[in-house]
């Protein structure tokens, strides 16, 4: 144990603290003693600075708050970048959705101009001749009849009267282009069915539209039967 004198506690009582047993000793033989005479006395113990204990707790609390500010701002970040990350996959999302209407609406449209360049133009006209080559009457049926169906019309046409508009069979009297039988049929069209090619290309059409839906599926029947 360390000997200190009175003066020297007094003087050490500011910044330590000791035992409540050395600190009351020390004072009673303060108040017996006389004169200015030194009475040793005996701190027990080891001596603890005042000044070291909230030191020590503001270092940890301030660790403390550290720790938790830094789990807070990683917490934050971690958010961010979460958000981040979904804005991107919506937006992704979005995009793709956005460019497949868009390719669904271009493909709509060229389909539908395919399908418009396809049709024909059942009320073209065409200048009236005193005869048409086969070229001249197959340009006709094209225009008439469409390309989306002009190859089936062509396919029986051939077939039946070889592109000759005045074709007639000898045996069962059905005339024209497409071998209407009767060929006065075509009078439904027009009154000059005899001569004019595009009268019996556009009878022929309606026949083959109302009686096998197009003349592609005549062309079907056709290929089956040899007839339609």
């Amino acid at each position: 144990m360390s000997r200190i004198s009175v003066r020297g506690l007094a003087v050490a009582s500011a910044t330590a603290v000791t035992t409540v047993g050395a600190v009351v000793g020390v004072a009673s033989g303060a108040d017996q003693g006389s004169g200015t005479a030194e009475q040793p006395v005996e701190a027990a113990g080891t001596t603890t600075l005042l000044a070291d204990i909230p030191a020590g707790q503001q270092v940890q609390q301030a660790s403390l708050t550290e720790q938790v500010q830094a789990q807070s701002d990683a917490a934050d970040a971690s958010a961010r970048q979460s958000a981040e990350q979904a804005a991107r996959v919506q937006a992704a999302k979005d995009a793709a959705k956005k460019k497949k209407a868009d390719d669904a609406a271009a493909a709509a449209k060229a389909a539908q101009i395919k399908a418009d360049a396809a049709k024909g133009d059942a009320n073209a006209t065409f200048s009236v001749q005193s005869s048409y080559t086969a070229a001249q009457v197959q340009a006709m049926a094209q225009q008439i009849v469409g390309s989306g169906q002009y190859m089936c019309f062509s396919n029986i046409v051939t077939r039946e009267s070889g592109w000759d508009y005045t074709a007639t069979n000898a045996s069962s009297g059905a005339y024209g282009l497409v071998q209407a039988l009767p060929g006065s049929k075509m009078a439904s069209v027009g009154a000059d069915w005899r001569t004019n090619p595009a009268t019996q290309i556009k009878w022929g059409l309606n026949y083959m539209n109302s009686r096998y839906g197009s003349p592609c599926d005549a062309w079907q029947f056709w290929q089956v039967n040899h007839y339609y």
